[in-house]
């Protein structure tokens, strides 16, 4: 048994070692990271359940999701600019304030018809955990050069913020979710998610303000060494998390606060986050796509439906792209544009993380529907939006602007 898991995790590093040799390549091709990596995950599954202890992969995926799910909340909060948002908030703040309660909302109809028997509750949370968008998945969109400025920086900006805005939402489902939908005798739940909601802002506005400005002060004397500054980035975002759950708050909320307060108190250049993201962060990315392949994907098409290919569907095209539309109307903005943007809502690490937390933390009868709904929705989302992000960004490039409002 020890034999066999040593070849399946050596397998795994040789497969990041040559994605790794190979980044510029891949990039220049119409392959993607979560592509590459969550068929790695499906190849390696069988051989890895079986040389593996169930309760060793359900510890280790939980663990993953959370450290993964921080960092990235931390550091997508802390690119977010109040100065720049300032000039460019127009659009993000349509498709954030608007669109994206739309699409909650009418993600959770849409699942309420099409799957009437799951129930209010469980159609809230499928559509909280199905809202949020993942830029990693239409990288070539965001860092292309051809998509005109306004149209990168409101992808960027949303996929960066809307994680922590659907956090209350998934909370809120997931209570209820467990509660069997009654809101009898909630009163206790109710006031759980309440205190996560508050309290955990509060956590994350104290250590990133805390933090910040004592890396500040340090920095502005030479009291730290280069070297030590992406420490410090996982010890406040992992700070941030432990601290809101010490006093009853979400950390994961608690996360996205600090990283949004740290990002705009601190001073000195803040890169050191991105490189850390950009190194260690790849390859917690690459370890979650490679975990969904290999443990969510598999069980979800154990439990899958002609209802949840179609909600999976519905959620990528009507739902997102209803809502976008809906949101951007009287923008200014082109036909063709407002369907780019509402198509570039990829479903990625974010939807996973939320699906193997909320599994944990709440004891939910739909478990096997959400996690049908959520894997095809993911691997279709994988598939069409990693192919589609350069031709798409290439097309859009190629048009002047204007509008047909």
């Amino acid at each position: 048994m020890g034999m066999e898991i040593d070849w399946v995790v050596l397998a795994i590093l040789v497969a990041f070692i040559l994605y790794s040799l190979l980044t510029n390549a891949v990039e220049r091709s119409l392959i993607t990271l979560p592509i590459i990596f969550m068929c790695l995950g499906f190849l390696v599954s069988d051989p890895l359940k079986a040389a593996a202890p169930p309760e060793v992969l359900d510890e280790s995926k939980r663990l993953l999701a959370e450290v993964t799910l921080v960092l990235v909340l931390f550091s997508d909060a802390s690119r977010v600019q109040f100065a720049k948002l300032k000039q460019t908030w127009v659009l993000p703040a349509r498709m954030l304030l608007i669109g994206l309660p739309l699409s909650i909302g009418i993600g959770t109809v849409v699942t309420l018809l099409v799957n009437p028997a799951g129930g209010l509750a469980m159609a809230l949370l499928t559509a909280a955990v199905l809202s949020p968008t993942d830029a990693a998945l239409g990288l070539p969109v965001v860092a292309s050069p051809e998509v005109p400025e306004p149209l990168r920086e409101t992808i960027n900006v949303e996929s960066g913020l809307n994680d922590g805005l659907v956090l209350p939402f998934v909370v809120l489902g997931a209570t209820l979710a467990a509660a069997g939908g009654s809101l009898e005798h909630t009163d206790g739940l109710a006031l759980s998610a309440l205190s996560q909601i508050v309290l955990g802002p509060l956590a994350g506005i104290s250590v990133g303000w805390i933090v910040a400005k004592a890396m500040d002060y340090a920095q502005s004397r030479d009291l730290t060494a280069e070297s030590a500054e992406g420490v410090v980035f996982l010890a406040t975002a992992l700070a941030a998390y432990v601290a809101a759950q010490v006093i009853g708050g979400n950390g994961f909320i608690a996360a996205f606060v600090a990283g949004m307060v740290f990002g705009n108190t601190y001073r000195h250049d803040i890169r050191f986050v991105h490189e850390f993201m950009e190194g260690a962060g790849q390859l917690l990315t690459m370890s979650a796509f490679l975990v969904f392949g290999a443990l969510l994907l598999p069980d979800g098409l154990a439990h899958v439906t002609p209802k949840a290919v179609l909600i999976a569907v519905l959620f990528l095209t009507v739902v997102r792209m209803g809502a976008i539309w809906l949101s951007l109307t009287g923008s200014g903005l082109r036909s063709r544009e407002k369907l780019f943007l509402g198509w570039f809502g990829p479903r990625g690490l974010a939807s996973i993380l939320f699906t193997l937390v909320v599994m944990d933390e709440f004891d939910i009868p739909g478990e096997a529907e959400l996690l049908a709904c959520v894997s095809m929705t993911v691997a279709f989302s994988i598939i069409a939006h990693g192919l589609s992000a350069t031709p798409l960004a290439s097309r859009i490039g190629r048009t002047g602007p204007g509008s047909d409002d």
